[in-house]
């Protein structure tokens, strides 16, 4: 017996000690492998993987190895900035490999088709890298796979059919790539995918109906993509889908009925689409639903007021339809409720009063509506409220001092309305808005006199109303301004130079109003250095322009498309700031004011003295009115060092010498107005000057050349130009002077003694310009005949000697 045990005992010995012998060996191969792929690494000096050496034991002492039985069973090596690509990975070397994660890191190239080696791949993650290149066809080879995870990279190609064969695949997501073509109907087949997430692709196509079928799906995000056709009622199927978003792709017709059965639903997103039809009331039976995104389709009819059953409705967004109808009582239901956002629709009657119920709303969002009536007093008790947009509707009474109980609102916008009264000065004392947008309403008094130091003011916007008195000097305490609009109104003051001194100042529109006096400036002082946009128009500013206006507006120094836009954090909300422009002789608004456009107006003014060439300096100017002043002496050659200049008016003021040759190399620019001025000589020539009309020159009787009908000295362009323009014009003209001369000369007994009265009646009234115009016409026109008889004789000489 205790032979049997003796034997029993040496053979077990020998097996352990083999299998002490042979784990090691199969390992070694496995980290050799592994570390012939790490040689190519472009960064070799990476600490985490400074253990991955011969002397450690791979499947110990290795960052990121596990092992299984002495065989490599995890490599997860995510966010460890390795730089490499795939090429020379061990696909081979490791069939017992189920989890593989190289995610976030800088791994480049394609994907190998060798990839397909690692049939016990279980979980794959290489998401947040930069792979190129198509999927590999091989990948369906993976049978055993369940996760597989390739988003955030730069693949392309289409997505193979070939994944739509791992029948264990739970999580699929190749999201944010540039893949082509269609969803295949393959994917239909993965019965325990619970994940789909192709979102932030360029895939085209339909939705295949197989999609509906997968009744374990919880998650399909197929959004930003360029799908079209429509909404399959086949997803009605999914019975578990807790997220449903196609936003921002093609998709037309109207939502399926269907979709209302999705009761484990609490995310729908079908927004940015070409939707139409009315919005389908089952909706209302998505008892669990959280999020409700319908806005920019083409919805029409009223919004059902099974809406408002959705009690667990926290983002309502109907926006950008033409939905009509009043907004549904039942909305009072909405205690979760914190951002609706109904703009752009065609929505009528009052604010409804339960709005004040929703004490929950963040975000309060219905501008450019019918809606009319008062703006209820009780929303001042809404007190997280962080964003309140009712612009462009017919809104009327007064503003609600209680809205300044709201210590959250970050954004106020309720312009273009027919609202009136004054604007409640404790309105100044709150800190927290960004936005204050009143603009385009009937208000009257005066403005806040009381803004506070820590102020968040980023844009404040009262332009087009009739508000009077003297513009704060309060304001100087809202550091953070970038915008302001007082234009079209009716204060009454001189400029203020202390707002010189707001940092990030980039807009500043003064228009229309009764503001008077020089602009008077030490010269100490840095004057509205990151200012973009200044409009001082149609005012009573006098005298000469400061030259320290302009020398400090390094915004306009610089032509930089990267400027950031105000970041208006109000609810996760984006408002755009905008202003009207006049430009190429028309009013424009423009939205992206602070990126795009570059402005100098200050015309219809008083101001005197000449045109400082500091000027040119601006080289980022776009438009540039001068126009309606007194300004004397010449046109500063440095105008021709702005680039990109598009609008250019000067005309109605007193400026004498040539127009500088530099403004011919000016292509960007489209309108020009240099008329009644004293400009003379030969206007430049050039391919933007040849597109310019009479109208852009009148009222300067010195200036010669194209487009206007003088000659201009041995000039070759202009001298072609105006013998065909100049003779037709003589053409036109040769009766009356024929007449006249018949009856000055012919009579001679009468003829001349009216001609001696008229000439007398000239120059005793000093005004010889009519006369001198005359003569020199008659003289061109006399050298204009010798010059054909010339040529004429010329052409019969030569007939003569071909023949």
């Amino acid at each position: 017996m205790m032979m049997v045990s003796s034997k029993t005992f040496s053979s077990l010995q020998f097996f352990s000690l083999l299998y002490l012998f042979t784990v090691p060996f199969a390992s070694t191969d496995e980290a050799t492998a592994l570390l012939k792929w790490k040689a190519i690494f472009k960064n070799q000096n990476n600490s985490l993987l400074a253990s991955w050496t011969p002397s450690f034991n791979a499947c110990t002492d290795w960052y990121g190895v596990i092992c299984f039985n002495g065989k490599v069973n995890t490599l997860n090596i995510t966010n460890s900035s390795v730089i490499g690509t795939l090429y020379a990975f061990p696909f081979s070397s490791l069939p017992f490999l189920e989890n593989l994660d190289l995610s976030m890191n800088n791994f480049s190239g394609t994907i190998p088709p060798e990839i397909g080696n690692l049939t016990n791949l279980v979980f794959l993650n290489l998401n947040i890298n930069q792979f190129s290149g198509t999927i590999p066809q091989q990948i369906g080879s993976l049978a055993n796979l369940q996760t597989l995870r390739i988003f955030d990279n730069y693949l392309n190609g289409s997505i193979p059919e070939e994944i739509g064969y791992l029948r264990s695949l739970t999580k699929l997501s190749l999201r944010r790539n540039f893949l082509t073509g269609s969803i295949p109907a393959s994917l239909g087949n993965l019965n325990n995918l619970s994940f789909l997430l192709l979102y932030e692709n360029q895939l085209s196509g339909s939705i295949p109906e197989e999609i509906g079928y997968l009744m374990s799906l919880t998650k399909l995000s197929l959004a930003l993509n360029s799908l079209n056709g429509s909404i399959p009622a086949s997803l009605g199927n999914l019975s578990n889908l807790s997220v449903l978003d196609i936003f921002d792709n093609h998709f037309s017709g109207s939502i399926p009925l269907e979709i209302g059965y999705l009761s484990s639903l609490t995310y729908l997103s079908l927004g940015n689409n070409s939707l139409n039809g009315s919005i389908p009331a089952s909706l209302g039976n998505l008892s669990n639903l959280s999020f409700l995104y319908l806005f920019d389709n083409h919805f029409s009819g009223s919004i059902p007021l099974e809406i408002g059953y959705l009690s667990s409705l926290t983002y309502l967004s109907l926006g950008n339809n033409s939905l009509n109808g009043s907004i549904p009582a039942s909305f009072g239901n909405l205690r979760n409720l914190e951002n609706m956002i109904l703009n752009d629709n065609n929505l009528i009657g009052e604010i409804p009063s339960f709005v004040c119920n929703l004490t929950s709303l963040e975000v309060l969002s219905m501008p450019r509506n019918n809606l009319r009536g008062k703006v209820p007093q009780c929303l001042g008790n809404i007190s997280s409220l962080q964003v309140l947009m009712m612009s462009h509707n017919n809104l009327s009474g007064e503003i609600p001092s209680s809205i300044s109980n709201l210590t959250s609102l970050q954004i106020l916008d309720l312009g273009r309305n027919n609202l009136e009264g004054a604007i409640p000065q404790c309105f100044g004392n709150i800190s927290s808005p960004q936005v204050f947008d009143m603009q385009n309403n009937k208000l009257t008094g005066t403005l806040p006199t009381n803004f506070s130091i820590g102020s968040s003011l980023i844009s404040l916007n009262l332009h087009g109303n009739e508000l009077e008195g003297e513009i704060p000097r309060s304001l100087a305490n809202c550091k953070k301004l970038q915008v302001l609009d007082l234009g079209d109104n009716h204060l009454n003051d001189t400029f203020p130079m202390w707002l010189g001194t707001l940092p990030e100042l980039r807009v500043l529109r003064l228009t229309s109003n009764k503001l008077h006096g020089p602009i008077r400036s030490s010269g100490a002082e840095i004057m509205l250095p990151d200012l973009r946009i200044i409009d001082l128009s149609n005012n009573a500013f006098s005298k000469d322009l400061p030259t320290s206006l302009f020398q400090h507006l390094k915004g306009m120094m610089t032509i930089d498309q990267t400027i950031k836009l105000p970041n208006y954090k109000g609810g996760g909300f984006y408002y755009q700031d905008s202003v009207v422009v006049v430009t190429k002789g028309l009013k424009l608004e423009v939205v992206k004011i602070l990126s795009l456009y570059t402005v100098i107006d200050l015309s219809n003014n008083k101001f005197e003295g000449r045109i400082h060439s500091v000027l040119g300096d601006l080289i980022a100017l776009r438009v540039l009115n001068m126009s309606h002043n007194g300004l004397k002496g010449h046109i500063p050659l440095s105008l021709g060092n702005l680039s990109v200049v598009e609008s250019l008016d000067l005309s109605f003021n007193q400026l004498s010498g040539e127009i500088p040759q530099q403004l011919a190399s000016l292509t960007s620019l489209e309108f020009l107005n240099l008329s009644h001025n004293y400009l003379q000589g030969c206007i430049p020539q050039g391919p933007q000057f040849r597109t310019f009309e009479n109208s852009s020159f009148d009222g300067n009787d010195g200036l010669r050349g194209f487009p206007v009908s003088k000659g201009c000295g041995n000039d070759p362009v202009s001298e072609t130009n105006y013998t065909v323009s100049a003779l037709e014009d003589q053409e036109r003209n040769s009766e009356f002077f024929n007449d006249f001369w018949k009856a000055a000369l012919m009579g001679y007994g009468s003829g001349l003694c009216i001609g001696l009265s008229i000439i007398y009646f000239l120059i005793s009234t000093g005004n010889l310009r009519w006369l001198a115009r005359i003569i020199e016409e008659l003289e061109h026109k006399i050298i204009i005949r010798r010059r054909k008889k010339q040529r004429g004789q010329g052409n019969y000489r030569g007939r003569n000697n071909r023949f």
